[in-house]
């Protein structure tokens, strides 16, 4: 992993969280925090969990709003979207990593069979990931390093 900031303000963080959060404000206080990001996301009470990926956008809006998008797989995203909120009560997070949107419909599709539990968990850890990479991708760019998400 790429050398990460050793304190970073809330400010800072929660653009990388898409929100001001529970959670950005106790990484906030802590060294080191897009290293310790997944353990204190995954301690917080289920009311701040649930939040943390309340603040994040659902898959395929804003693909959808900036560039268009293949109509049939925007609206299975949306489809699907909605029976997972309405399954596990919280917003699907997944790292999309520069992948196509048709390529999300199988993940959904899998992530949909697991426990509320399992996906808590997973949903935390993906919004970690996407945090981490939104604050290593412009000194990756910056480094002339070719883009990776």
């Amino acid at each position: 992993m790429r050398e990460l900031p050793r304190q970073l303000t809330a400010d800072e963080l929660a653009p990388l969280f898409s929100g001001r959060t529970r959670l950005v404000d106790e990484l906030a206080a802590r060294d080191d925090p897009l290293a310790v990001a997944e353990e204190v996301a995954l301690a917080l009470p289920d009311e701040d969990r649930f939040a943390a990926l309340a603040a994040h956008p659902r898959i395929g809006e804003r693909s959808a709003e900036q560039h268009g998008g293949d109509a049939v797989v925007l609206a299975e995203l949306a489809r699907l979207n909605e029976e997972y909120e309405r399954r596990f009560g919280f917003a699907f997070v997944v790292f999309v990593a520069g992948r196509p949107r048709e390529e999300l419909l199988p993940v959904l599709r899998e992530r949909l069979g697991r426990s509320r539990e399992q996906e808590l968990e997973t949903g935390l850890r993906e919004l970690c990931a996407i945090a981490r990479n939104r604050w290593e991708q412009p000194r990756r760019e910056q480094q002339g390093w070719t883009r990776t998400t």
